[in-house]
């Protein structure tokens, strides 16, 4: 099984497949874990990844632009059988 997983952060998220389960896991080749800097596929030199909401008010939203850019080069190198997005849309507390 492969995992690939974008993030903006992608050094943060490693240290959880360095232990545990998903040690061993990774370690007997049952799992490929691939990380992937968000901030690569960006095309202004600041490498920003994120902007400002549509139609003002505070706080920044998530550039699509980045974001496609990855997974297309990522689904030109394979196939998928899934690709999960994670999304702050849910219930409201």
């Amino acid at each position: 099984m492969r995992i690939d997983i974008i993030s903006v952060v992608p050094d943060i998220l490693k240290s959880p497949f360095e232990a545990s389960i998903l040690k061993r896991a990774i370690e007997k080749k049952h799992v490929e874990v691939h990380f992937h800097n968000l901030r690569d596929y960006s095309l202004n030199k600041q490498k920003s990844v994120d902007d400002y909401a549509f139609g003002g008010g505070a706080g920044m939203v998530m550039s699509i632009e980045p974001i496609d850019r990855c997974i297309s080069a990522l689904k030109q190198e394979r196939n998928y059988d899934e690709v999960i997005y994670l999304t702050p849309d849910g219930e409201l507390l």
